[in-house]
């Protein structure tokens, strides 16, 4: 480094002090901390920095605020230039990235095994980021006093956005704290066919009293009660019975309960009496911190240039993520060959191109492909048989269940209640269109590419 006249090194720690005080710890911690001062000319200050990715983040976060910081401390206009140094990035490789800031229950609390529960989900490995604090939080204000905060709790959002693992470190932690406390999880599958079963058997009174009696109930999926209209009336009582001598109830669904269909209004009433808290895809810095976390429990080495192209090609959620992680690690594994940027960018292509890594939902589909054709959700949704309405249906049906999850029984109910046969026949009718017309394929491409453009959007 040359020490000449143009010396700006001490301007660049006032600067970073300046900004630090202006953003979150855990930003300083993952874009600030690994820029150093390299060398200072007469309009242009040099830095240090890890690699390109991190440099591309600094200029798009930081970089009109990090000069005018320093013109306001210097009066000249200065230009910041960011060096790529190797070195730099193998040590960060090799450090620890720090987790955000999250509720410490001790290292004292009691390991305490229920059956029903997963041990591996508690709220010590849970991430939280900006897309789950509130639900986290519940969570955990539920945990500590079941029953008093936030009685009943709806905790909903996509496939792999955590609910499941919230719901059960509500039990997992009330369990080790409460010994006698009687705690159920269970599915809403489950539930149907253990309620199913007693009926059969005419033990009625004995599955009431099982689930009438605990302190804490959770169920996990209740999107699943649609169209099961006595297990609904059964959970309806069940929820009463449970409601009015405060026992804490929790449920966890894949949307709002507003937009089930197939529930009783009343008891939509009822999982909508409580808190309702919703779970958003994780943003770039808790994907990162949830990969460093999961890296660091199956003790492998991942350079953080193969974690980063990880976090920015996959934005649905934590169960993409973790599956991406394993098919790497199993790849290292079974050929014997270490993990880097090239090896991941190969194996991780089909995963990286295909559609189901956005959280498209219908509402989506229907809208980009209304105003791809000039029409309305409505239109589409309605029951009008025109060719120029039908056409763009049967294409947004087929593409509805070529990169979603979605059933055609649920597909048809948001096509205006139309009957999953008729989901049938639409992706079959735009399937054999699409071996005689060589024009319809890249229609169905640019439509995904749209939907993919609209998610990271939404």
């Amino acid at each position: 480094m040359s020490e000449g006249t143009w010396d700006y090194s001490s301007i660049w720690k006032d600067t970073l002090k300046q900004l630090k005080s202006e953003i979150s710890p855990h930003e300083i911690s993952m874009w600030l901390n690994d820029i150093h001062y390299l060398d200072s000319k007469e309009h242009e200050l040099l830095l240090s920095i890890s690699s390109n990715f991190h440099k591309y983040q600094i200029e798009t976060r930081y970089l009109k605020r990090l000069e005018g910081i320093i013109h306001d401390l210097t009066g000249n206009t200065i230009t910041l230039t960011f060096i790529i140094n190797k070195a730099d990035s193998a040590r960060r490789d090799m450090e620890e990235f720090p987790q955000p800031k999250k509720t410490t229950f001790g290292s004292g609390q009691k390991k305490y095994s229920h059956s029903q529960l997963n041990p591996e989900y508690s709220f010590e490995n849970f991430i939280i980021g900006k897309n789950n604090t509130f639900a986290a939080n519940a969570a955990i204000a539920i945990a500590k006093n079941p029953g008093k905060a936030y009685n009943p709790c709806l905790i909903y959002g996509g496939v792999g956005l955590g609910k499941t693992h919230l719901a059960q470190s509500i039990g997992n932690y009330a369990a080790s704290k409460h010994e006698n406390m009687n705690i159920v999880y269970i599915t809403a599958e489950t539930f149907i066919t253990e309620f199913i079963n007693s009926i059969q058997s005419k033990s009625t009174n004995r599955f009431n009293n099982k689930y009438r009696s605990v302190d804490i109930l959770l169920i996990d999926d209740i999107h699943d009660l649609q169209g099961k209209i006595e297990t609904q009336e059964e959970v309806f009582h069940t929820f009463n019975a449970l409601y009015e001598n405060k026992k804490q109830l929790v449920f966890t669904c894949d949307r709002p309960v507003s937009e089930l269909k197939n529930l009783s209004d009343r008891l939509k009433n009822r999982f909508e009496r409580g808190l309702n808290v919703d779970l958003q895809p994780p943003d770039y810095e808790t994907r990162f911190a949830i990969l460093k976390k999961k890296i660091e429990a199956k003790s492998v080495v991942i350079p953080n240039e193969v974690i980063e192209l990880i976090c920015t090609n996959i934005t649905s959620n934590v169960r993409d993520l973790e599956s991406a992680l394993l098919k790497l690690i199993a790849y290292s594994e079974l050929v014997n060959k270490t993990i880097s940027l090239e090896v991941a960018q190969q194996q991780l292509r089909d995963v990286f191109s295909s559609p189901k890594q956005s959280n498209i939902n219908i509402e989506m589909i229907q809208r980009v492909v209304a105003e791809y054709f000039s029409l309305s959700r409505n239109d589409l949704k309605g029951k009008k048989r025109t060719k120029a309405i039908v056409f763009p249906r049967q294409l947004a049906m087929y593409i509805t269940r070529e990169i979603t999850e979605y059933s055609t029984t649920e597909v048809g109910d948001d096509f205006g209640g139309r009957d999953h046969t008729t989901v049938m026949h639409a992706c079959q009718k735009i399937e054999n269109r699409m071996k005689t017309d060589p024009t319809l394929e890249p229609i169905v491409q640019n439509l995904i590419r749209l939907l993919k453009e609209y998610s990271t959007k939404s």
